[in-house]
């Protein structure tokens, strides 16, 4: 299981890559700088507490985990 720390270190890196990913493509559309930079911290804030959320609640969840042998010494 990760600790709390982990997962608020994940979503704090993948929210910086994405809050830049999606300013761009604000930018791209918009072609005005407030407004990109309002759209990717909009979406930064909202998408930062649902995806620790989400990571949070993976963790209680056994699926696809593989469970570890104990190991044996002689």
């Amino acid at each position: 299981m990760e600790s709390t720390k982990r997962s608020i270190a994940k979503s704090i890196s993948w929210r910086l890559l994405a809050t830049v990913i999606t300013a761009s493509i604000a930018l791209g559309i918009t072609d005005q700088w407030e407004l990109a930079a309002a759209i990717g911290l909009t979406d930064t804030i909202v998408k930062f507490f649902i995806y620790f959320a989400h990571e949070r609640t993976w963790n209680r969840i056994d699926f696809g985990r593989e469970q570890k042998q104990p190991e044996y010494f002689i």
